[in-house]
């Protein structure tokens, strides 16, 4: 029998879809389960809510205490929830870890959960075979009180669309750090070092969007777009919140150098990992609002779409029309990976 093996990546999305539909959550503490778009459970655990997440850093090797903790952080920040408590697994692969290898990636995991204000709290750590670059898992628990919660099955027909500082910010870093060898034909050294720097700056974490977002007015919903981008994203707050996006493809954010990457790469940045931006919904009463008091603290945002009533789908408007946003199987990066 052939088969057809899956590429690098996520698992396809239809794929994932039919595989969440036969867990069945029985226990009546847990408030939010598995599901499309829905990137952390949400326990009941007395006053306040429990909210969980569990993400593997593969792809990115030089910085992967620090990603581990920031995007596992950013799923718990999307809820309008604080990260708290951490637990990580570290596979080392075989034949090329180091005591010096190992106590740097524990160090960065350390330092970047102290930045935040999360503890480790366990975890565990092995050499193992078969691997070729280390690879992080991150569980991390957060808390949130219960009127404060926000899901991505918030947003409602009439709401708007932000989004946070540009697409393929992750992509940037990650096309720096890993592919600097492919990159140096088209960018300069100070371009390389700026785009490795993608990481801190403007960095990968939503921490600060969505504490200032809430506060600033009205939020309905919280996606970021990690593997698939914003394309992925969309997508994902469709199907979970169960009504249509509709995007303007003009106003999609985008710094030069991150375009000039992906244009060098040849990948697309509205389908790659965009880490450090963030999608939000809120009324069209609290928008400027929300838009203005980022922009005070030096984030970018913009609106770029809006939601209907209709069947969880994507459109792009433009002057002829609509048309389906496609809906990517895998991230742009992982093309990279597999060359």
């Amino acid at each position: 029998m052939i088969e057809n093996n899956l590429p690098l990546g996520k698992l396809p999305a239809t794929l994932l879809a039919q595989l969440l539909e036969t867990i069945s959550v029985r226990d009546p503490q847990v408030l939010l389960g598995p599901g499309t778009g829905l990137d952390c459970a949400v326990v009941e655990f007395g006053e306040k809510l429990l909210v969980l997440k569990t993400d593997p850093i593969t792809f990115a090797t030089e910085a992967i205490g620090e990603y581990l903790v920031q995007i596992n952080a950013n799923d718990i920040a999307t809820t309008g929830g604080r990260p708290r408590w951490l637990l990580v697994t570290l596979l080392l692969p075989e034949g090329s870890t180091s005591e010096e290898s190992a106590t740097y990636i524990f160090g960065q995991i350390v330092e970047a959960a102290d930045r935040i204000g999360v503890t480790v709290i366990g975890g565990h750590t092995e050499i193992t075979y078969g691997l070729d670059r280390p690879i992080a898992v991150g569980t991390l628990i957060g808390e949130v009180e219960r009127s404060k919660l926000i899901t991505p099955r918030g947003a409602q027909p009439g709401h708007r669309l932000l989004f946070t500082k540009g697409m393929a910010i992750e992509a940037t870093a990650i096309a720096a750090r890993e592919f600097n060898d492919r990159l140096a034909p088209f960018l300069s050294d100070a371009e390389l070092d700026q785009a490795a720097a993608y990481l801190t700056n403007p960095g990968i974490s939503v921490l600060p969007d969505a504490q200032i977002a809430t506060g600033a007015g009205i939020v309905s919903a919280m996606h970021d777009p990690t593997e698939g981008g914003l394309a992925a994203a969309a997508w994902e707050l469709a199907e979970a919140c169960g009504h249509t996006l509709v995007l303007d493809p003009s106003t999609f954010p985008i710094t030069p150098l991150s375009l000039k990457i992906c244009q060098a790469l040849e990948i697309d940045p509205v389908a790659s990992i965009s880490s450090g931006a963030m999608l939000v919904t809120a009324p069209l009463s609290d928008t400027s609002r929300i838009i203005n008091d980022l922009g005070l603290h030096g984030i970018p945002c913009v609106e770029i779409g809006w939601l209907e009533s209709g069947p969880p789908k994507v459109w792009i408007e433009v002057k002829r029309g609509r048309t389906l946003l496609y809906r990517p199987e895998r991230d742009e990066i992982t093309r990279l990976f597999d060359a």
